[in-house]
């Protein structure tokens, strides 16, 4: 369920984040926020370096980040303070638990057999009504980057079958061209979808 190459990828390069004053949270979250309830619970799949998390916590939310390296637990931690802790996505066992589910950038190393049964957790641990956001690269295999990280790559259509069959009901999808960390081009969607 977890690829070691993509967690000693981060695991070796989490020591040496830096972070710039000023520098934003990713743009979709405050719209994400807004859907929830104040002071909602919001879990964080793959909260990276905490800067996400730590903008939630600044806007009231009880935040739960999690992420399967940790060195990026220890450097969200060091950073931001937010009692980040060590979780891969299969070790989701929450139920009726979060408001919000936040996987930004983070659900793509999930391999691709497995995420059926990761949808379907998260899908457990939302409360009834509960959102969740998740953003992929888009492709037609699973594969590695150039910098050997593990990508499902999924096709959108599969993607959004999986989402289905998991019980979400889709509210928004967003396809736009990016450009990933390795420096490929390559197309994203983000899924804006809620639990019943």
């Amino acid at each position: 369920m977890i690829d070691p190459a993509t967690i000693a990828f981060y695991q070796a390069h989490a020591p040496h984040w830096v972070f710039h004053s000023g520098e934003a949270h990713s743009h979709q979250l405050d719209a994400f926020l807004g859907r929830l309830p104040a002071g909602a619970a919001v879990l964080e799949l793959g909260c990276g370096g905490g800067r996400d998390a730590a903008h939630m916590r600044e806007r009231g939310f009880a935040v739960d980040a999690t992420d399967a390296t940790p060195a990026l637990v220890k450097r969200a931690n060091e950073a931001f303070n937010l009692g980040a802790r060590v979780m891969a996505f299969h070790e989701l066992e929450a139920e009726a638990a979060y408001a919000g589910v936040w996987a930004h950038a983070s659900l793509l190393h999930c391999p691709r057999a497995a995420l059926p049964d990761v949808l379907a957790r998260i899908h457990r641990a939302l409360l009834p009504g509960g959102w969740f956001f998740s953003s992929y690269k888009l492709g037609d295999g699973e594969g590695r980057d150039l910098l050997g990280r593990l990508h499902n790559f999924p096709p959108a259509d599969w993607l959004i079958a999986a989402y289905v069959a998991a019980g979400f009901i889709i509210e928004s999808q967003e396809t736009y061209a990016g450009k990933a960390s390795d420096g490929t081009q390559r197309d994203w969607i983000d899924l804006l979808v809620r639990t019943p």
